[in-house]
């Protein structure tokens, strides 16, 4: 019997009847415009585009309860195109397992409630020989969201656009790859690695991020009064709401979030680690979105309008006015290669 990765957050996350969860993202799906402003500070003078974008094979979207971000990953799913795809390689954060590099998968395929998606073994054993990468066991495997999360997209938008998929859904496999707490230089090693995947037209990378955390439960409560100011706190639990008026902490937020994402928008790998050094930001996916920026560099890809994401969708849990509050952003992406 094949080793199978239950779909262990259905039921919970988000709908674990299949039925109705293809109606849930087919919604979403629909209601992302047929014309769309991208939203970064570069991005965002370039004008509209309609999705699905040509060559567009590589997203960023966030892995929450679909209560919360199944909306806003919409807009990066229907931004990408997955007509021609025969591979797709995911890759997530590490939520509950310390690993200095990455691991793999040791099943064979990933269930969801809209059908199995197959994985890649071969590459997959291959991919951990020649990267010196560790296997999840099962329990690490099904104990993580960030992959599963989107797993039911993935299946969606394939049954949607790709025709051999429709046909033999074996045909276009799923390569599953966890980033631990990697370094700067470790996410430049395997960003490398895999390089040579990214110049193959017929593969699309999923990067699983949510953004900003903040809040006294994840131990971040950073304020900055304006965007890119050098006064930037702590807020402590005494601090009145009465004092932020002028600026409130949603908007401190934001700005944090959006000089994440104009980083990211850069291109340069670097420049996201400066600006995750300097604020702290609890982007949860930060080391798979490094793995893979450096990966761009390696690729010699950057440039010629290809490689660089372009934010299309920004949204929060809630909006933050007081330091007893919490939130949790999601941020959704895509890049042509």
């Amino acid at each position: 019997m094949p080793k199978v990765r239950e779909a262990s957050h259905a039921g919970s996350w988000y709908t674990d009847d299949g039925r109705q969860l293809q109606r849930q993202l087919d919604k979403w799906l629909d209601q992302v415009p047929s014309s769309i402003r991208p939203i970064g500070t570069m991005s965002s003078q370039e004008g509209e585009f309609s999705p699905p974008v040509p060559n567009a094979r590589a997203i960023i979207a966030p892995h929450a309860g679909y209560a919360y971000s199944g909306p806003a990953a919409a807009w990066a799913y229907k931004s990408a195109d997955w007509a021609n795809v025969k591979r797709v390689f995911l890759l997530g954060p590490s939520h509950h397992h310390y690993l200095p590099t990455a691991a793999t998968t040791a099943c064979e395929k990933y269930e969801t409630p809209l059908g199995d998606l197959i994985v890649d073994v071969d590459l997959v054993q291959k991919i951990k020989k020649e990267w010196n990468l560790d296997t999840m066991n099962l329990k690490t495997d099904e104990d993580e969201h960030s992959l599963e999360m989107h797993l039911p997209y993935i299946h969606r938008m394939l049954s949607l656009q790709n025709t051999s998929f429709q046909q033999n859904p074996a045909s276009v496999p799923l390569i599953p790859i966890m980033v631990g707490a990697t370094t700067p230089k470790t996410e430049r090693d395997l960003g490398a690695r895999l390089a040579p995947y990214l110049t193959d037209p017929s593969n699309i990378f999923v990067i699983s991020s949510d953004f900003c955390h903040w809040g006294s439960r994840f131990s971040y409560t950073y304020y900055q009064p304006r965007s890119g100011a050098t006064t930037a706190v702590q807020l402590r639990s005494s601090t009145s709401s009465s004092d932020l008026k002028d600026y409130p902490i949603h908007a401190s937020i934001k700005a944090v979030d959006f000089e994440s994402m104009d980083a990211i928008e850069s291109g340069v790998h670097d420049e996201f680690v400066r600006q995750l050094e300097r604020t702290g930001n609890t982007v949860c996916g930060r080391h798979p979105i490094g793995v893979f920026m450096a990966a761009v560099e390696s690729a010699g890809l950057l440039g010629e309008g290809k490689g660089r994401f372009r934010f299309v969708r920004y949204e929060r849990s809630s909006e933050v006015v007081s330091v007893k509050d919490s939130s949790v952003s999601y941020a959704s992406a895509f890049a042509v290669l």
